[in-house]
């Protein structure tokens, strides 16, 4: 295990408490971690097992963490062998817990821009209930080319700058009085009909100069989104973190099997997504 995380990083065998399924197999699963909640930060992921008969373990996302109650809930889809297994697991089971591991999102801004693209969707959610009752002005724009895993409502929020007809929003950010709205190629009620970033662009457009200044950009999806979202960053002069997905092994920084290639004052560095990240400066990776 990466020294600088030895101390960190708790391993539980943790019972699961509910396990939905949902379209384009995803599935939310609520497992009783104590420790892991107590610790959790959004961005950063767990490291899970998929089967008693399966020795390697599958890297989440911690989607939402309740450190009174503590439960730790989880968003996957199901796209291999070992994703698939976990998703045969059943309420009352056990599966071990690894976690919470890496490098968190630091949010220094008033007006968070949090985007994110199907199972990088659940950082998103995660920092908007770390800012629920801060006062932070954030706004989330959350993208899906499969059904959303949940049952999309009207937003109570209007917003300047958004395009007519675009009101679909997260009902438990619409619970946390968080604006958000979806974006899609997919066609679904209420979406955008585009990409993430678009969505992100008119609502930036929306701001004033003063609102504008105020804005720090926080994402996590597929690759090719985040460079997107780190071009639209850059077109504004904002900052922007991004958090990536790579394949694991160890996930704790002892194989080297995560590596990505960060700029640095001292120049290229390979840089371990588990320990270094997941979450980077993403003009550096970009």
């Amino acid at each position: 295990m990466d020294r600088a995380h030895r101390d960190t990083i708790l391993v539980e065998d943790a019972e699961i408490l509910s396990h939905e399924p949902h379209a384009g197999e995803q599935y939310v699963m609520r497992v009783r971690a104590p420790g892991c909640a107590r610790r959790a930060r959004p961005g950063q992921f767990a490291h899970l097992t998929v089967d008693p008969q399966r020795p390697m373990r599958r890297p989440i996302s911690i989607m939402r963490a309740s450190a009174a109650d503590g439960w730790v809930d989880f968003l996957y889809k199901a796209v291999g062998d070992g994703t698939r297994l976990l998703a045969a697991r059943r309420r009352g089971e056990q599966i071990s817990v690894l976690g919470p591991i890496g490098v968190a999102f630091e949010i220094r801004e008033r007006r968070p821009l949090l985007i994110g693209g199907g199972v990088g969707m659940p950082p998103m959610i995660f920092i908007a209930e770390s800012l629920r009752y801060s006062d932070s002005k954030p706004f989330v724009v959350l993208g899906s080319e499969v059904p959303f895993p949940f049952t999309a409502r009207p937003s109570q929020f209007p917003l300047p700058g958004l395009p007519d007809g675009v009101i679909a929003a997260m009902p438990l950010l619409e619970d946390w009085k968080i604006p958000s709205r979806l974006a899609s190629l997919q066609g679904y009620a209420g979406c955008h009909q585009g990409y993430v970033t678009d969505l992100a662009r008119y609502w930036l457009d929306g701001l004033s100069d003063r609102e504008r200044a105020e804005v720090g950009v926080y994402a996590c999806g597929p690759h090719a989104m985040l460079g997107a979202v780190v071009n639209l960053a850059r077109e504004y002069d904002l900052p922007v973190q991004v958090s990536l997905e790579e394949f694991m092994a160890c996930a704790v920084g002892g194989c080297a099997g995560c590596v990505v290639e960060v700029s640095t004052p001292g120049g290229p560095a390979m840089k371990r997504v588990c320990v270094d990240g997941p979450v980077f400066d993403g003009y550096t990776v970009f």
